[in-house]
């Protein structure tokens, strides 16, 4: 993009939301053993070893939506063409990744099968992400505005 600096603090949470979209996708092919090792729960890895559809859907969803975040740092960072409403999506994904991060305690009842072990490392790697994020949109406020 013209005019834009590019930021290497967006361009390192594309880079964390894209290979966690491609984490999610391994699991698709790996299975059940990849969805326990990465902490999905045991339920989630019976459905996968039953090959039932739910698992790899949730995955599918996931990568997706991890990918969509991708591009839109990517497009914040000044690596890729503006997209759509930029500042504003930006915002969301950040909010995004520091809400599921600091608020994994209000989410664990929802997901039991999943170990305390993954609450505490997945969150912390999502504040790590809203952090890269947060400040990669602070630093490239001005150059986002429409």
């Amino acid at each position: 993009m013209a005019g834009v600096r590019r930021d290497r603090f967006l361009v390192a949470g594309a880079a964390c939301s894209a290979v966690a979209a491609l984490l999610h996708l391994a699991c698709i092919a790996a299975g059940a053993p990849l969805y326990r090792l990465l902490g999905a729960g045991e339920g989630i890895a019976r459905m996968a070893e039953a090959g039932h559809w739910h698992p790899t859907a949730m995955a599918l969803a996931i990568a997706a939506v991890l990918s969509i975040f991708c591009l839109y740092a990517l497009s914040g960072a000044g690596v890729i063409r503006r997209l759509p409403l930029l500042r504003t999506v930006l915002c969301g994904i950040t909010a995004v990744y520091l809400v599921r991060g600091l608020g994994f305690v209000a989410l664990m009842p929802y997901f039991p099968g999943n170990s305390l072990a993954f609450w505490l490392v997945t969150s912390t790697i999502c504040v790590a992400i809203g952090g890269l994020h947060l400040v990669g949109l602070w630093r490239q406020w001005l150059h986002l505005a429409t």
